[in-house]
């Protein structure tokens, strides 16, 4: 009976945690037409239309996204709020919500095909 109730005690905990990571992840998710605009100010002068003119291999399309293990809005959240080579950090510059829908247009527009 014990075995029983701490099986039935795991399954609603596993389950609980599934449902609410679930809900959790979706809230996460940014605004993507929000997300276009503040790319087309901050981002567009070097990204325009997925590219990169910088480091030209490196560039927003889906295929260099999954390359560079990029291919995630974790991902690609945590790039623009930290920045890395010669890429400059944006926290400070735009606060969480706007880097998640930065993010968010960025992952769809990779989707897309840009």
């Amino acid at each position: 009976m014990k075995k029983f109730l701490k099986q039935s005690l795991f399954a609603l905990i596993l389950g609980a945690m599934c449902v609410f990571s679930f809900q959790f992840s979706a809230l996460a998710e940014g605004n993507p037409e929000n997300g276009a605009k503040i790319f087309a100010a901050n981002c567009a002068a070097c990204h325009a239309g997925g590219g990169n003119v910088v480091m030209g291999n490196k560039t927003l399309k889906k295929d260099a996204l999954a390359q560079y293990n990029m291919a995630s809005l974790d991902a690609i959240t945590n790039q623009v709020m930290k920045g890395k080579n010669a890429m400059p950090k944006f926290l400070g510059r735009l606060n969480a919500q706007q880097i998640e829908d930065v993010a968010t247009y960025v992952l769809a527009q990779s989707e897309k095909g840009w």
